[in-house]
């Protein structure tokens, strides 16, 4: 039997912020923010919004940022008239910041989540994810390292290593309603380890922390336990684009974006 079409009136929300102090990597591009860095000629940003806008089932979105309406200018112009697309300022964290518009009349659930780093990102992967949110409260997309290194062997990334395979995050959240609330609650308070993944492991507790490091449960079933224990529905996503996996935080990210790019528009 095939699976129903995801739900329609997605509001998607793009975190756009900056991190405290200076950033080297950014500064050496010769622009104020991560998410104006050029990738084929338009700004991260861009890219992102012109995807999410081609998506049929989104219907809105929000630019979350510390000055979202300062990233709307110069080339980037054109978002700042377009019905679709809002600003939201930003806290001093991730999830905080989340929780602060999520529900609103701005940002209305149900909410998918992504950043402004993920120049490749591709409306494929978006449908792919929102097809698996049905009957869950919370759906995280990641990618399986199989997929990525038979697309870019030489690609590294942080590998999340259970029975079920070696994940990476796709920077791909749904959330479908206010029952995610605790969720956002729990992260603010691990955001800050949200590198050294048993660290947020452990936030569910010893007996699923336990089984993480001793690789005796999946990332399937670890995801959908871990949402268990706030009294929600969760659930992992695996993405098929091996794209899906590569964000831009480092020199040789953007090298690799670039070349993609450059490749998908026949440059």
């Amino acid at each position: 039997m095939p699976s129903p079409p995801p739900r329609s009136g997605w509001t998607a929300i793009v975190l756009a912020g900056s991190r405290p102090g200076p950033d080297p990597f950014v500064e050496a591009q010769g622009v104020r923010s991560k998410a104006l860095i050029d990738v084929g000629g338009k700004p991260m940003l861009g890219r992102v919004l012109e995807t999410l806008l081609a998506v049929p089932e989104i219907a809105r979105i929000v630019v979350l940022a510390q000055a979202p309406e300062a990233l709307l200018t110069g080339s980037l112009a054109w978002a700042a008239t377009e019905p679709r697309i809002g600003c939201h300022a930003s806290g001093a964290g991730i999830s905080t910041s989340i929780a602060s518009v999520a529900g609103s009349a701005a940002a209305p659930w149900p909410l998918l989540v992504t950043t402004a780093d993920h120049p490749l990102l591709t409306v494929a992967t978006v449908r792919e994810l929102l097809a698996g949110t049905e009957n869950v409260d919370l759906a995280v997309g990641m990618v399986e390292r199989r997929v990525v290194l038979s697309a870019y062997p030489g690609n590294r990334r942080t590998w999340l290593k259970l029975s079920d395979g070696a994940w990476t995050g796709a920077n791909l959240f749904a959330l479908a309603g206010p029952e995610v609330m605790p969720a956002l609650s729990l992260w603010s308070g691990v955001e800050q380890d949200r590198k050294r993944v048993w660290h947020v492991f452990r936030a569910f507790g010893w007996p699923l922390f336990a089984r993480a490091i001793t690789r005796t449960i999946g990332l399937k079933a670890a995801i959908r336990k871990a949402g268990g224990r706030l009294g929600m529905t969760a659930r992992l996503v695996p993405l098929s684009q091996a794209e899906a996996a590569i964000d831009v935080d480092k020199p040789t990210d953007l090298a690799l974006a670039r070349e993609i790019v450059a490749r998908r528009e026949g440059r």
